[in-house]
């Protein structure tokens, strides 16, 4: 680490009043639902392939369209947000996301399949990026490292959505009936929890501040790092989201209640790991926290390559989320630090690389496992999540201008 701050948020910061507490936690509500949907999606993708017939040969094109179109769906908040904010399409898009879910359930002719995981995609998408944007901003006006905690919210909601996963198997429970249920009571927890959302009143000039961004471009170069980062990391996480599963039913020769659980480790340690990096990023500066991060996160998927058995392979997904569980959070935050005034741009430009994360490491894993078997597959991650080391500077950068409370971007 050379000469880093291990300052993550901004420099100036506002009263933590009442209110923008209640807008942290309402956000970090968004956060748990979303990462229990995706989570009940992922882990149940083997019974969501026999439900539609789809072979292992078209199985990661469908795994590669979803972030395609996710990928399109982030790219369009940064357009959405300049004119409204983070606010109004949470609270649109939130919603929409749990009706995809019930969508993908009911199901059962190919083009259906492909219906609702295009609509899934793109909801998803802009779910993701204005979550980000959100989380960024509330940063700065803390003035102190508090995304890690989202993340963490996101992975608590994950563990739930893989006990479902779990309970759906355990209790031969259809399909419709699962994720419908799921939805119904996701949406009106995340339309409770949107009245709550930080807006002006909390951000202060920051909505004027970002319609004055908006003229403003933001060179890629500065991000290109980040943007790196942001992709490998979500190769290692698609590896697992994806592919777990898989794994264990191919190579394991789990029953379907098994299949949910190394994805379930995965989250339960990624949610410690998160409750403790903004601690460690206080501590040890956030590159030096990254770089430690990438080297468990290939670990693990070292020990996944050479797992004897299922609840060693089920260890060794849990050390990869303890690795790749820092990761994510400190790239937007470094976004956020590299351009205190345009940090929704700077994040939803970073959010397309997750996209580009699952695009190429989903396909990449499911080829190589098709061609070579699962543990050589699970060699690629493992590489390729090592290049966060070369990078790792990126997230140790000083905001090129002093960051003011009331020109962070809503």
């Amino acid at each position: 680490m050379t000469g880093e701050s291990t300052a993550t948020a901004g420099d100036g910061a506002a009263e933590v009043t009442p209110r923008l507490r209640q807008a942290r936690t309402a956000l970090l509500v968004s956060y748990l639902v979303q990462g229990a949907v995706f989570a009940l999606l992922v882990t149940r993708i083997p019974e969501i392939q026999t439900q539609y017939g789809i072979s292992n040969s078209m199985l990661p094109v469908f795994l590669a369209a979803v972030p395609i179109l996710a990928g399109v769906g982030s790219i369009s908040m940064e357009w959405v947000v300049k004119r409204t904010s983070p606010r109004a399409v949470l609270r649109i898009v939130q919603p929409l996301v749990c009706l995809t879910l019930l969508g993908v359930g009911l199901g059962n002719q190919l083009a259906e399949a492909a219906i609702a995981l295009g609509a899934f995609g793109l909801m998803v998408g802009g779910l993701d990026a204005s979550e980000a944007m959100s989380a960024v901003a509330l940063q700065h006006r803390y003035g102190r490292s508090i995304v890690q905690g989202f993340y963490a919210a996101f992975s608590l909601g994950g563990i739930l959505g893989a006990v479902i996963a779990w309970a759906g198997s355990h209790w031969h429970i259809g399909q419709a009936a699962l994720f419908g249920t799921t939805a119904a009571v996701a949406i009106p927890i995340a339309v409770v929890a949107s009245v709550w959302y930080a807006g002006p009143q909390e951000l202060g000039r920051a909505v004027q501040e970002a319609a004055a961004a908006a003229a403003r471009s933001i060179p890629w170069k500065p991000l290109l790092p980040l943007c790196l980062a942001m992709a490998v990391a979500y190769i290692a996480d698609s590896t697992v989201s994806n592919w777990s599963a898989k794994y264990m039913q191919e190579l394991m020769h789990s029953s379907g209640e098994m299949q949910p659980v190394p994805y379930a480790a995965y989250m339960v340690v990624a949610l410690l790991g998160r409750m403790l990096g903004d601690g460690r990023v206080q501590r040890w500066g956030s590159a030096r926290t990254v770089r430690l991060g990438a080297v468990v996160c290939a670990l693990g998927f070292l020990l996944v390559a050479v797992a004897p058995e299922e609840w060693t392979a089920v260890v060794a997904f849990a050390v990869v989320g303890l690795g790749v569980s820092v990761v994510v959070p400190q790239v937007f935050a470094a976004g956020g630090r590299l351009f205190p005034g345009d940090a929704d741009a700077a994040v939803a430009r970073l959010n397309i690389f997750n996209y580009v994360g699952f695009l190429v490491g989903s396909p990449l894993v499911g080829a190589v496992a098709g061609g070579s078997g699962y543990r050589i597959a699970m060699l690629v991650p493992m590489v390729l999540v090592l290049a966060i080391l070369w990078v790792g500077r990126a997230f140790g950068a000083v905001a090129p201008h002093p960051v003011a409370v009331d020109t962070v971007a809503v």
